[in-house]
């Protein structure tokens, strides 16, 4: 009996690796949509084909229409999106073929999930807790420094600015506006980083697990994990579910302490699914079950709590990120390669040898100049984000031909 096969839409971000592990017992042939030449995806045992396609900044018509192409004639039992490409299907949706096995929530959803302004003022209607805000052009009582500029859509925090006075201010202005969108300013709040992960069928929270950071990787992201037992944060994301109707993967950030949640931003899209996996909920395969038959049967899914999960490549970029140096790198490398910080989720050698070739190459790229850094981040976001300006060209498309 042949294998099922699944698409992922992008094969560059830590997302769609830990997919791949994640998806490694199920059986799956799995096809990974790549415009990178040597995407993270392709180097490991678990992928069955990779797919190049173009650029969906560039083309974003013609990436979705090589995606449609691909549904009708390879017969995918679910298209996961791994990315922001979630996004660009949403507002693509009728580009489609009709019965597309594809779980996504609508684009007027997307479009105020995606928004780092629209998921504050859904905050505020729903009365979850987040840091002060306000717009940062909005007439009123200014936020004490130092605090957070934010560009209204960004991704690997990267749209982000910490200001400390008027000239920073101006700066983070200038240079964040360039991306269009409105700009809001947070003040900095206490506490630890976490996420919260969803999957909705519907606007029914199906499968939830929640993360604290355990280990810094680039651009603040959370590098190593531990699973935690917060019952605030599946309340709040279900509430985010059910009032956008979410179909589909949904993650929350939020700064906790004691384990009281206030929220950051939204991403509408599943992120690093390999701890939530490694804690008995393997989003990745009940987003397959839900994009192929359309609905998820059972109760609530939570993860276990206690579990931790790391991802040694991610660890080595966030040393050389905040260090900038060599010794930081090798200390990085001696404390995690024994084991320490749990399963290795992103780059796991011994099940998988070829993930070892990103590794060794990262590696030998930081040794040699920690600067580097900047330069390996920058290229994976180019290669798996999907920017404003090209959702924007997509409506535009969409509505000469409407």
């Amino acid at each position: 009996m042949p294998r099922k096969k699944i698409l992922l839409t992008e094969g560059s971000s830590l997302t769609a690796r830990e997919t791949l592990t994640a998806l490694a017992s199920c059986g799956y042939e799995v096809h990974v949509l790549t415009c990178a030449r040597l995407p993270l995806c392709r180097f490991s045992r678990w992928r069955s084909k990779t797919v190049r396609t173009v650029d969906a900044n560039e083309q974003p018509l013609a990436y979705l229409r090589h995606v449609a192409r691909l549904v009708e004639d390879e017969g995918y039992a679910a298209v996961l999106p791994t990315h922001e490409q979630a996004w660009l299907l949403a507002e693509g949706a009728s580009l489609l073929p009709a019965e597309a096995p594809v779980a996504i929530a609508s684009a007027e959803a997307f479009r105020r999930a995606q928004s780092k302004v629209g998921f504050a003022e859904l905050s505020d209607e729903l009365g979850l807790p987040q840091p002060a805000w306000r717009l940062l052009d909005e007439e009123g009582a200014r936020l004490l420094f130092p605090f957070w500029v934010k560009a209204e859509f960004g991704t690997a925090g990267r749209s982000t600015r910490r200001v400390a006075d008027e000239a920073q201010i101006r700066a983070a202005a200038a240079e964040l506006s360039s991306g269009g969108g409105r700009l809001m300013a947070q003040e900095e709040a206490p506490g630890s980083y976490g996420q919260v992960a969803g999957l909705f069928d519907h606007g029914r929270l199906a499968a939830v697990h929640t993360t604290v950071q355990t280990g810094v990787g680039a651009g603040n992201s959370a590098a190593a994990r531990r699973s935690v037992d917060f019952p605030e944060t599946r309340r709040h994301i279900e509430a985010v579910g059910e009032r956008l109707r979410w179909h589909g993967p949904l993650t929350l950030d939020f700064l906790h302490v004691d384990g009281h949640p206030r929220y950051l931003e939204c991403n509408p899209r599943m992120v690093e699914p390999g701890n939530a996996a490694a804690a008995g909920v393997n989003f990745p395969a009940l987003l397959v079950e839900l994009s192929s038959k359309g609905r998820l049967n059972g109760g609530l899914r939570v993860g276990a709590a206690g579990v931790e999960t790391r991802s040694l490549q991610a660890l080595l970029l966030g040393a050389a990120e905040s260090s900038g140096t060599r010794r930081a790198v090798l200390r990085t490398l001696r404390r995690y390669a024994g084991g320490k910080g749990g399963a290795e989720v992103l780059t796991p050698v011994r099940a998988d040898p070829p993930s070892l070739v990103p590794l060794a190459v990262v590696l030998a790229r930081l040794l040699a100049d920690p600067r580097s850094m900047a330069g390996i981040a920058a290229g994976a976001v180019r290669d798996y984000s999907v920017r404003p300006d090209a959702i924007e060209k997509l409506r535009a498309v969409i509505a000469e031909g409407a």
